[in-house]
Formats: C-alpha cells, structure tokens, sequence
C-alpha cells in the first residue's frame, strides 16, 4: 500500500511545474469528544475520543478551477486499530455562476452536514470525512440543489458494490420555504455470489414546510419547519418494495452563544443503514443545548448536552467539538508576469 504523504509529495512536484495563477494551502482540524450514554433504550453507548487534522495543498488556476490534495489523518485516544487513520483527500472544483462541482476524494463536511440524521447519522464525520464520488450543486438567492453520489464499496469476489445517492434543496419565499432531502443506498452483489445475497436498495425522503424568523424576534435566529419523511427497502427476490412513512419537526434557536435545538419523530420505525439508530423507535424526541465559547477567525468550540426520549427511556449525550481551519494563497513565480 503506497503511503498517504505520497500524494502530498506528487501534488508540490505538479505545483512546481505548472503555470497557476495561485498556490493555495489549508488545514482543517477537529478535536472531539463524544460520550454516548445509551444503554437504557438498549443501543449503542459508546464514547468517541479524538482528533482528526487535514492538510492540504492546490493550485487555483484561476477563478473557477481547482485542483486539491491532502490527507485526513484521524486518531481515536487508546486505540490500537492502527494503519485505518489515513484518508487520502484528491479532488477537482469547479465553481462559476452559482454551479459548484467536486470530483474525486473531498470533504463531507459543509457539503452534506445539513442532511437530517434519520437520513446521515453524523458518526459519518468521524469516521467517514470524505466523500468519493461527485457533487453537483446550484445556488442563487430563492434556490438551493444538490445531487451528488458517494461509492463506498467496489465490488470484488467476497465484496459487495455499494453506492449511495442523494438529492436535496431549498426554495425559498421570503420567510417561507420547502426543504427536501433524498437517499438511494444500493447495496449489489459481489462477484462470488452466493445463494443467500440479494441485491438490495434502501433509503429515505423527506419534504418539509419551514419558516425563518432570523431577525424578527429578539433571539439571533429562529427556525421551525414541519414535513413529512419516508423510508423505503426492497430486497430483490425476497420481498417487494416496503414504505415506513413519519412525520417530523424541528426547532433551532440561537441567542449570541448559546442553542437550543429540538428534533421530533412519530410515525413507523425507519431502517436506514446510515441513518441514526433512534428512528427505528416509533417516537422519539431529541433535545438539544448548547454553548459554544469559543468562536474567532477560524477557531470554533461548541458544547452540546442531547437528551434522548424514546418510550419509555431517556439516554443523554454529552460532546465538545473544536474545529479549527488556517489557509493562505500565493501568487505562483510560475504565472504570467505583470506588464
């Protein structure tokens, strides 16, 4: 297996080559703690201990194309699982006239973190950082779309092929809006097959009505929306395509450093592979507040205590998360030198 800093080395020995109109660096950095407390609804307590750094080089070419290379290097405290750190980072951006395109190996984070957690839980961003695919979005003032896809498995003897896809938006009218979001799991064969596998397709869909209230009452922000959300499973040959539709609402809150967030679902349980394991409950409420103190050029630190309530149990959730992203361009010696 080739090193990861080897794509480091290939992308300087390209940038010292290459005519760019701008050398561009950054690193992204997150520490985190997690401390899941579970156990009285009966499911995964765990404590997620960290931190994760992402370097990275690229070369601007001009106003609308990039190309990027890095590595995301993750260390969970006290593990002995050494040699899963390393996530190589390689893409390729577009972006002009409201169109912004990823190909390649690029961050998850602010691309996907809107995604409601029925749909993608948000253990993803610790141990999944990176998309490996394409996104595709368009924004303006009314309008917000986005469809990307994500291959998290190519098929080998004993592999199966497995890929998600996803679609989600924004239109808004004035203080109104609707907000959908959208997944495809796909789960094939792998080459080997046996008679128990079975292709299978799983995801969900959600549509929402909201209304944003930011700077019409004395709090810094205020959001409520309300929409109905649907799973879907089918396993080929063995059953058809099975519905578990839901209804869900969301409040979030700001007032200067301090949050309240509230999540509720009632309906049939959903059984989405990456979604969070607390929609398999036919009702549950998720409680969320927080602080963040820290807060400047960059540098953000957020406290966060989550209370769980499904029937007939309360779990609680404690996490503090500092992020932190440093970067700077240079004009390449390389370029076009000034008349």
């Amino acid at each position: 297996m080739r090193s990861p800093y080897s794509f480091i080395v290939f992308f300087l020995l390209l940038c010292s080559v290459c005519r760019a109109q701008q050398l561009e660096w950054d690193v992204s950095f997150h520490g985190f703690a997690d401390n899941r407390e579970y156990a009285k609804s009966g499911r995964y307590a765990q404590t997620i201990f960290g931190a994760r750094i992402a370097p990275e080089v690229g070369l601007a070419v001009d106003s609308i194309h990039r190309l990027k290379a890095g590595v995301n290097y993750l260390r969970e405290f006290g593990t002995k699982n050494v040699g899963r750190e390393f996530t190589p980072t390689v893409y390729y951006n577009y972006k002009k006239q409201g169109f912004n395109f990823y190909i390649g190996m690029f961050p998850r984070y602010g691309l996907l973190s809107d995604y409601p957690r029925a749909i993608l839980n948000d253990t993803l961003l610790y141990y999944r950082p990176n998309v490996e695919g394409m996104l595709l979005r368009y924004t303006n003032n009314v309008l917000f779309q986005q469809i990307w896809i994500d291959w998290t498995s190519r098929q080998a003897d004993t592999v199966p092929e497995q890929f998600m896809v996803g679609l989600s938006g924004k239109v808004r009218a004035d203080l109104l809006y609707f907000a959908h979001h959208i997944l495809l799991w796909h789960n094939a064969l792998p080459k080997k097959k046996s008679a128990n596998d079975h292709v299978q397709d799983n995801g969900a869909a959600s549509g929402r009505i909201g209304i944003d209230l930011s700077g019409y009452t004395f709090l810094d922000s205020l959001d409520v929306n309300a929409g109905a959300i649907i799973g879907y499973d089918r396993l080929r040959d063995v059953y058809g395509w099975r519905i578990s539709k839901g209804f869900i609402t969301t409040l979030q809150a700001t007032y200067r450093n301090f949050f309240l967030n509230n999540t509720f679902f009632t309906g049939q349980p959903l059984n989405i592979p990456y979604g969070d394991r607390f929609y398999t409950a036919r009702r549950y409420d998720r409680v969320e507040i927080g602080w963040t103190p820290l807060r400047y050029k960059g540098l953000e630190g957020t406290f966060t205590a989550s209370f769980h309530f499904t029937p007939g149990a309360m779990d609680n959730q404690q996490q503090f998360s500092l992020r932190y992203r440093i970067g700077r361009s240079y004009p390449s010696p390389a370029g076009p030198k000034p008349r």
